[in-house]
């Protein structure tokens, strides 16, 4: 099974802690994050994903915050040298995520004023 993931998913799933827009939503992210365990192959995306099936955001496979969300998604690829549409192992594109960004101290630039951005280290 190859997974649909938004590109800034993969930090967001770095911190992860059972919160979100709904039970629905958070039920769907946890169990999302089981089956990338698991290391399959992922697609990465600019646009609604796997796991904004349960989002309220989701409007018709639209999200209603696109224009933020669209920017997450650029600035997480353009750092880790890759392009929306590219298949990569799950694991590969986290070790990517921790290196080129979590662990180089980008993640506030990319998405510090996320709603979420509490939740996340900084």
């Amino acid at each position: 099974m190859v997974y649909r993931i938004r590109a800034h998913h993969g930090m967001c799933f770095s911190f992860f802690q059972g919160k979100g827009y709904s039970g629905e939503f958070t039920e769907n992210m946890w169990e999302m994050k089981r089956k990338l365990e698991q290391n399959p192959e992922v697609v990465l995306l600019d646009a609604t994903d796997d796991v904004c099936a349960h989002c309220p955001n989701n409007k018709e496979g639209v999200c209603t915050s696109a224009g933020k969300a669209d920017e997450y998604d650029r600035q997480v690829l353009a750092r880790c040298g890759l392009n929306a549409g590219c298949r990569i192992r799950w694991e590969d594109f986290a070790c990517l995520v921790e290196e080129r960004i979590l662990s180089a101290g980008s993640r506030q630039e990319i998405c510090g004023d996320c709603q979420w951005t509490d939740l996340c280290g900084l």
